[in-house]
């Protein structure tokens, strides 16, 4: 947030932008990535997976719907000010992390590269508890594994996929084609996961607890 003010971008064209976004050739998969990264699908089955262990009665539901609605505003101010932030990169040609640290060299100067190493120490830290814990959740409920996260077998998944992200950030590869695929990837997912989960909360089982039609016509906006 602090780079994003630092910047000083044009606030004018920032909420420009969020009300008549630009898509065309060039950048619709660039817009899909982002969409990707910032809503990451298994988010969805993390959270879910969490509020079952930690919530399960009809009373809890105010408690849910506070955390769902810190965490996504949150994670959603997080990532605008990273996109924010990126249009210091504007005539740069990003091939490495040092590249994002020397564009940001005319705002910060000698602390650029001490800014850019914090976000990313961040970013890293957040990805590697979140997505072996998350592919370990879908992993246990795919194989029908008792247990909670404290079970060697939920473990095991969560070691060998952190362990496999440590081997090759070792080997020196760059792998930021890989990241931007993964990210359209998730960001084409999307769309069909919501579709389920809209799906699943007009279930007539649910009771007083199915969605209203007002939540519902919010719900196809969004998907």
């Amino acid at each position: 947030i602090v780079t994003a003010i630092a910047i000083g971008p044009d606030f004018a064209s920032i909420l420009k932008g969020l009300f008549t976004p630009s898509i065309n050739e060039g950048n619709l998969l660039t817009i899909v990535s982002l969409i990707g990264t910032t809503v990451v699908p298994y988010n969805l089955f993390l959270h879910a997976s969490l509020v079952s262990e930690k919530w399960n009665d009809a009373t809890d539901l105010s408690a849910v719907r506070k955390d769902t609605i810190v965490s996504v505003f949150l994670g959603g101010l997080v990532s605008m000010s990273i996109i924010v932030a990126a249009t210091a990169l504007q005539s740069t040609t990003v091939s490495s992390g040092a590249d994002v640290a020397k564009a940001l060299e005319p705002i910060f100067g000698m602390a650029s590269t001490y800014v850019f190493s914090i976000g990313i120490l961040a970013a890293g830290i957040t990805s590697a508890i979140t997505a072996p814990l998350a592919a370990a959740y879908v992993v246990k409920g795919c194989l029908g594994w008792h247990g909670n996260m404290k079970s060697w077998s939920f473990r095991a998944v969560w070691i060998i996929i952190l362990g496999l992200g440590v081997v090759f950030s070792s080997l020196g590869l760059k792998p930021l084609d890989i990241i931007t695929f993964a990210q359209i990837a998730n960001g084409l997912l999307l769309p069909v996961i919501a579709i389920l989960l809209l799906w699943l909360v007009n279930q007539k089982n649910l009771g007083n607890y199915q969605n209203r039609n007002w939540q519902n016509v919010m719900a196809i906006m969004v998907i």
